[in-house]
């Protein structure tokens, strides 16, 4: 390179010398295989990039996690994540009762129901 070290000619443009040494090329079944994980993200939506990856080794792939992975990223493909459930209290009718008596502070309450006939009979308020 016109008489200059590596490292002195890819200092002027700011290049690390890693860059210039090898040229990345991808594999030529990335294309396919790329295919295929689209492919099966759409037909199993709530799998993420480990799962598809054993379904793609099971169905004659030989891949990598981590190659899998990279091209899940590449793809700009996530898996939404569940919301965490919360408590059932209010899904029943004493928690119509219960909504209306809690206090403005956040204090927990202890509500004693009886339930044949779904009536609230003592309400405490705990620390």
């Amino acid at each position: 390179m016109l008489g200059v070290s590596d490292s002195r000619a890819c200092c002027t443009p700011g290049q690390h010398r890693s860059t210039q040494r090898k040229i990345p090329c991808g594999l030529p079944d990335e294309e396919r295989l790329t295919e295929d994980i689209i492919e099966l993200t759409r037909a199993y939506g709530r799998y993420g990039y480990r799962r598809i990856t054993g379904m793609l080794n099971n169905s004659g792939w030989h891949v990598n996690h981590k190659r899998t992975e990279r091209i899940w990223r590449r793809q700009g493909m996530k898996v939404l994540h569940k919301k965490k459930k919360r408590g059932r209290l209010w899904m029943n009718p004493l928690g119509a009762l219960l909504r209306n008596t809690l206090p403005g502070n956040g204090r927990l309450l202890r509500a004693a129901a009886s339930r044949a006939t779904k009536s609230c009979l003592v309400v405490r308020s705990g620390k």
